[in-house]
């Protein structure tokens, strides 16, 4: 008996994320799918390179696993450093850190969904490759797109001035923020802030249109080729309502049903990570459930965070034009959990209403004047703190461990895109499965699985964390006239190698 034939087409790299990434679709002798698998070959050591340095150096040293996250892993990094230091904020503190999270997390949806995603969906999915870019969506929006640039600019700009840096910040300590706010900052921000709700409720429109008028969207938005049925993350207020900067972590199933909800102290009772030797990023998953393997339902415990599962979890919005998109989007949809992954980006402009609208609630707030914005430690530090957010992608929990000097001992960081890569791998091979086929293989065919992955904004750059000990990288030999020679098992530290061929 002939052993299989198998053929392989490689999308390398895949484009408009953060992070590197490719995507392998195995084929059989007849040329039909038989699996696609999302491999993130990059290492970011993080975790271990936090070892043994002072634990306040933690939230100026996470920043740098990403350019386009470092807000997100500032925050997470400075609510778990409040903890180790057993040092409450004060309530001004406290609303500024919201402040400007709120601000970030609002500029960010801007990015990806005019610049990252807006090419599949604003140009076209299957649109010429040399369009799918972001001069195809400028041409596509017109006057709308310098708007935008500029108004994102604004954003910016006033986060840079609070924080010190935008893409590294410097104003979260352990206890408080660096400095308080001056009357010229919230003065800027308040003639700044209309300005970005229009951005807001625009983007919004701009989607809605899009569903309106182009019948390939429209029919994708709502294709069970992008539909998976998982449990749902988010951080959410004592209401059930959104919340980026603080609450419990809700999850619940496939029906909606709440199935847990947590203080992130807890999260250990809840969530825990498996690994598979091909990528460098971890799967966390439903401990309630457990590891099932990659398949959706009520008996998987695959999870998904990001905007759409936020909306999941959430009973309703806590600002009222968000509430009014919020219940449009579910009357479209026609389902609560919404399961259609491509409504990930629809959910994202929603966000970016409720930030601007919380925004302005935050700037009439008395309190964000105060100059009572830090409590100083007082205590011995340790032994765990922990702390987490809402980041763009998702759920973002950071947890430390440090000695009695406050020298950290244990990091781990438990990254959205980590929470979703199980989800994505579902869509991916599902999208594969349906549009690569036949023996020409048209690079719209190949988009049409990029487009599953860049629906969750996914940062690989930010999920990549290896189990100490535990993952192995493969490593493929070619010759110098691209023969393949075979490919080794490199242990973590790359000293020794066996022959896996």
């Amino acid at each position: 008996m002939k052993p299989a034939r198998f053929e392989k087409i490689i999308i390398d790299p895949i484009t408009r994320l953060e992070g590197h990434g490719k995507i392998i679709v195995v084929l059989d002798e007849n040329k039909n799918v038989i699996k696609a698998y999302l491999q993130i070959p990059e290492l970011r050591g993080f975790e271990k390179f936090l070892e043994g340095r002072m634990a306040e150096d933690a939230n100026i040293i996470t920043p740098r696993i990403c350019g386009v996250c470092p807000t997100a892993h500032h925050m997470a990094s400075t609510k778990a450093l409040d903890d180790l230091f057993h040092a409450e904020p004060p309530p001004a503190a406290k609303k500024i850190r919201e402040l400007v999270y709120n601000i970030f997390m609002l500029e960010d949806h801007a990015l990806h969904f005019y610049v990252l995603a807006g090419p599949d969906f604003i140009v076209g999915p299957t649109a010429p490759k040399e369009e799918r870019n972001i001069l195809g969506v400028l041409k596509k929006v017109g006057d709308l797109g310098l708007k935008i640039i500029s108004v994102r600019r604004k954003l910016r700009l006033i986060n840079e001035e609070i924080m010190g840096k935008v893409v590294h910040p410097t104003f979260g300590r352990p206890g408080g923020i660096s400095k308080p706010l001056s009357e010229d900052v919230v003065k800027e921000l308040k003639e700044i802030i209309d300005q970005a709700l229009w951005l807001a409720v625009t983007t919004e429109n701009v989607f809605k249109k899009i569903i309106e008028t182009n019948n390939e969207v429209a029919k994708y938005l709502k294709s069970d080729i992008y539909r998976e049925e998982t449990y749902y993350m988010g951080i959410v207020d004592d209401k059930n309502r959104l919340n980026f900067y603080d609450g419990k972590i809700r999850i619940v199933d496939p029906k909606g049903r709440e199935v847990a909800k947590f203080d992130a102290h807890d999260y250990l009772n809840y969530i825990a990570e498996h690994v598979e030797p091909w990528t460098y990023v971890k799967f966390p998953y439903f401990k309630t459930i457990g590891w099932r393997g990659f398949k959706d339902g009520i008996d998987s415990g695959v999870l998904c965070v990001a905007p759409l599962a936020r909306l999941n979890v959430s009973d309703s919005m806590p600002t009222p034009r968000a509430q009014e998109a919020f219940e449009e989007m579910i009357k479209f949809m026609g389902e609560k959990p919404v399961h259609y992954t491509l409504a990930m980006h629809w959910a994202r402009a929603i966000e970016m209403i409720y930030s601007a609208e919380r925004i302005k609630e935050l700037l009439e707030d008395p309190d964000i004047l105060s100059k009572e914005v830090l409590n100083i430690p007082t205590k011995t530090p340790g032994p765990i703190g922990i702390g987490a957010v809402e980041a763009p992608r998702g759920t973002l929990i950071h947890h430390y461990e440090s000695d009695e000097r406050g020298i950290l001992t244990k990091a781990n960081l438990l990254v959205a895109t980590q929470f979703n890569a199980a989800r994505i791998s579902l869509d991916i091979d599902k999208a594969a499965k349906m549009f690569v086929r036949g023996t020409e293989i048209s690079e719209g065919m190949l988009n049409m699985v990029e487009i599953a992955f860049r629906a969750y904004d996914p940062c690989f750059a930010c999920a990549t964390h290896a189990w100490p000990g535990g993952l192995k990288l493969v490593a493929e030999f070619y010759d110098s006239k691209g023969g393949y020679l075979g490919k080794k098992y490199l242990d973590a530290n790359f000293t020794t190698a066996c022959n896996i061929d």
